[in-house]
């Protein structure tokens, strides 16, 4: 075997994505198929029957120009749809109802945390196919998902490692999810990625061949199918030997890659014009109030939240929509049209996000987090009492967790708090009261006399005993003042 060589890797992704039409894209029919018998959310359509023909769905329409614009593409004002020859026995047609030559969406980009751009070559609407179950001497045949809506994004191959892999598909799945065109449900297959990869030598005018790695369905797994093709690869071009081009499966449980079947070209599949569906025609204006239409996206919660939060509080946040979405809520922009005079400061945007990330996203609590988040106003209320120390940082953990309790949604945040006997006792004579109670003790006679003979640290005792005193609702930053006066 030769010396092993370092070689520049190239990725392109194409990316499936799952459009959350109610129905599906050529027929009337479910297209939440989750938990559902097999084939029982499909119609003659989908089965192919003698003398059905589709009919486009218009909301799978409008949701593929929203993506369009979440990429930062061009939309095709004409577009129109192909048939792909292959057959499977999930497609009891013969052929996919795609589209090649003239697809919907155009040339765009998405940006990566890092800033890095990936430009997307186009992505069009197609149909999904069913899916097969495999047991062993015999397969089994579910056409629930046939039919389902897709978008195909296509990326040009301007990725060129495991982790940007990664990141990249972790952008998509954002910006789709915070479009609104798609669940986002990874487990289930709302978005799927196809990975190509190629490796070709530092320098090389032309890329090397590529294997393609089909339906992967987390990031963890992107990143870790590239990083073992990588090796696999490598070690094929170090030992003389060529990369076949073909289309290979990943295990998650073996951790690699396997042949599947060699990887057909463009021609194989044999295009034709799709006869029974006319050509899109979209109208200008249409496209424009789409665009106006688009929410915050991902990278206006990063300009909004940028210089207040770590660059790294903002990402996670960002992987749970609602939570951002709230935290926004909170500190509008005064320009914005949804600001009010209520949002809070900014040292109150990091109170609540940490509140989010490090303790309702803490690995016991995430489990809390339902469609039901605290209001606007729990929030705004729970800041302004923490910054009045009429909670401590404990007692407004407390507080905040009890906001996802079904039975408190409704109560205020002052109202928990006493519910809950967290509030601090910050009344100046209530708290002497307790100090004097606490320095007539004979158990602290001896921590008195140290402190009047210069030990600074037994004042942390003191604050000790009054804090059990008064059953943890004194405010420690109010009795050490009142403490040092009384010592003197």
């Amino acid at each position: 075997m030769s010396e092993k060589t370092d070689y520049e890797i190239t990725i392109g992704i194409e990316c499936h994505v799952q459009l959350a039409t109610k129905t599906k894209l050529f027929s009337e029919v479910d297209n939440d198929a989750r938990g559902k018998e097999p084939n029982s959310c499909v119609s003659p359509v989908d089965y192919a029957l003698p003398g059905m023909l589709p009919r486009l769905n218009k909301e799978a329409v409008r949701m593929a120009v929203l993506a369009g614009h979440a990429l930062n593409s061009e939309i095709n004002l004409i577009s129109r749809f192909d048939r792909k020859h292959y057959y499977y026995p999930d497609l009891p047609k013969g052929y996919q109802i795609s589209q090649l030559y003239h697809p919907i969406i155009g040339s765009g980009y998405v940006q990566l945390p890092d800033g890095t751009k990936v430009r997307i070559e186009h992505a069009h609407m197609e149909e999904d196919a069913g899916k097969l179950t495999h047991f062993g001497t015999y397969s089994l045949v579910d056409l629930n998902r046939a039919g389902t809506p897709l978008i195909e994004i296509v990326s040009m191959p301007d990725i060129h490692s495991a982790a940007h892999a990664r990141d990249y598909c972790k952008e998509l799945w954002r910006l789709m999810t915070y479009a609104g065109v798609c669940f986002g449900d990874l487990y289930n297959g709302n978005m799927r990625f196809d990975v190509n990869i190629s490796l070709a030598k530092p320098g090389a005018k032309e890329l090397g061949t590529r294997a393609e790695i089909k339906n992967l369905n987390s990031f963890r797994s992107v990143e870790r199918a590239v990083e073992y093709e990588y090796e696999r690869q490598s070690k094929l071009l170090d030992s003389g030997e060529k990369v076949k081009q073909e289309t290979r499966g990943w295990s998650d449980a073996t951790g690699k890659t396997t042949s599947q079947r060699s990887k057909e070209e463009a021609q194989d599949y044999r295009y034709m014009p799709e006869p029974d569906i006319p050509p899109i025609h979209l109208e200008q204006s249409f496209v424009d109030e789409m665009k106006a239409k688009l929410p915050r996206m991902p990278e206006d919660y990063r300009e909004m939240f940028k210089g207040i939060l770590p660059d790294d509080t903002i990402e996670i946040l960002l992987d749970y929509q609602p939570l951002i979405a709230k935290l926004a809520e909170l500190y509008a922009d005064n320009d914005d049209k949804t600001a009010s005079k209520e949002n809070i400061s900014t040292s109150g945007v990091k109170k609540v996000a940490n509140l989010f990330t490090s303790v309702l996203l803490a690995e016991e609590n995430t489990s809390l987090l339902n469609d039901e988040l605290p209001t606007k106003r729990q929030l705004i209320d729970l800041v302004t009492m923490l910054e009045k120390s009429e909670l401590s940082s404990t007692g407004g953990k407390e507080v905040f967790l009890k906001f996802f309790d079904p039975e408190m949604h409704t109560k205020d945040t002052r109202t928990i708090a006493k519910e809950l006997n967290v509030l601090q006792e910050n009344d100046t004579g209530a708290l002497e009261a307790i100090v004097d109670q606490v320095l007539a003790d004979p158990a602290c006679a001896q921590a008195v006399a140290d402190f009047k003979a210069g030990s600074e640290k037994v004042l942390g005792f003191l604050v000790g005993q009054v804090m059990k005193a008064s059953k943890g609702k004194a405010n420690p930053a109010a009795v050490q003042p009142i403490l040092r006066k009384k010592l003197k």
